[in-house]
């Protein structure tokens, strides 16, 4: 069982930058892999990153290729998402989720993840 708690979001201007962080209970942490997925209004929650058990993979939906960093301290139990060059149509509630599964791949499908947090806004003024 992982138990997930999101933190790091808020108001910020477009261009800025937000760093959302993943708290996770539990010491097999480093035994699963973890995604950040994203959910505005009247959206389906898709898929933003996601990251291997190690934090030496990671992959990103297409949109945040190059705006957006993933990564992982094992040795605190929490993963992290850089975002910088922040748009409007950024604003959403962000989650993170952990997989089903100890020991398996990081992956981009939502249903391949077992646990989530209960996300942290993030609005982007223009």
């Amino acid at each position: 069982q992982v138990q997930l708690v999101e933190s790091g979001g808020g108001l910020v201007q477009a261009v800025g930058s937000l760093r959302l962080s993943c708290a996770a209970s539990g010491r097999t942490f480093s035994s699963y892999a973890m995604g950040w997925f994203r959910q505005a209004p009247g959206k389906e929650r898709g898929f933003v990153a996601g990251i291997s058990r190690s934090g030496g993979s990671t992959g990103y939906a297409d949109t945040f290729k190059g705006r957006f960093t993933i990564s992982r301290d094992n040795a605190k139990n929490t993963v992290y998402l850089q975002m910088n060059s922040l748009k409007p149509e950024d604003t959403a509630v962000y989650y993170c989720a952990a997989r089903s599964g100890a020991y398996a791949s990081l992956s981009s499908q939502r249903h391949e993840y077992a646990y989530w947090g209960q996300g942290t806004q993030v609005t982007v003024s223009s």
